[in-house]
């Protein structure tokens, strides 16, 4: 476990390896699962804001279940994720050419659209976030789905946290990352 200012990481997340491949998996992760992608709920008047940018990037189903469900649900919990198309896909996914899913928001950020990349927890994937009093937790999401990314990130030798360098910078600033990369190089000297 690394406790680094207000956050607790599992060890995973340098001991474990990571890269995307989405030629592998066709970006499963945004159609697996029971919910939507998380949302902050900071990133409500985000999605509200960006929605008609995102729009024309989107399905005809997408844009559908937003209409029956809104931009985003509340579970019974509180929490906040994106509607699904029929409980599956995210109501934001688009399948390229190669029937990859990607994301619409992303989509319309890359052509300039719109300042926000994406939710926090897509750009984080494979780390989930839990927040407790005080401080948050960021743990691996082992999931079958993902065994091309493990296979990829072993083979090109990527821990977890340095293939997300990108988003936890976003998250938690260029100062929290460099202490982090820092932490886990004295600790490798020590091994």
């Amino acid at each position: 476990m690394i406790v680094l200012q207000n956050t607790v990481l599992s060890d995973d997340l340098k001991d474990k390896f990571f890269v995307c491949n989405l030629e592998k998996c066709k970006g499963a992760c945004c159609v697996e699962g029971d919910l939507g992608a998380p949302l902050d709920k900071d990133e409500l008047p985000l999605l509200a804001d960006a929605y008609e940018h995102v729009m024309p990037y989107m399905s005809q189903e997408g844009i559908q279940a937003v209409n029956e469900q809104g931009l985003f649900v509340e579970d019974f919990e509180g929490d906040y994720s994106t509607p699904t198309i029929g409980d599956r896909e995210c109501a934001y996914a688009i399948y390229d050419e190669n029937l990859t899913l990607k994301c619409a928001i992303e989509q319309a950020y890359l052509d300039g659209k719109i300042s926000w990349k994406k939710p926090i927890s897509c750009h984080l994937y494979p780390i989930r976030i839990t927040k407790y009093d005080g401080f948050e937790a960021l743990n691996y999401d082992r999931w079958e789905i993902c065994n091309p990314a493990c296979s990829f990130g072993l083979e090109l030798g990527v821990p977890v946290y340095k293939f997300l360098r990108e988003p936890l910078i976003r998250k938690y600033g260029e100062q929290w990352f460099n202490e982090l990369d820092e932490m886990v190089a004295k600790e490798s000297m020590v091994k």
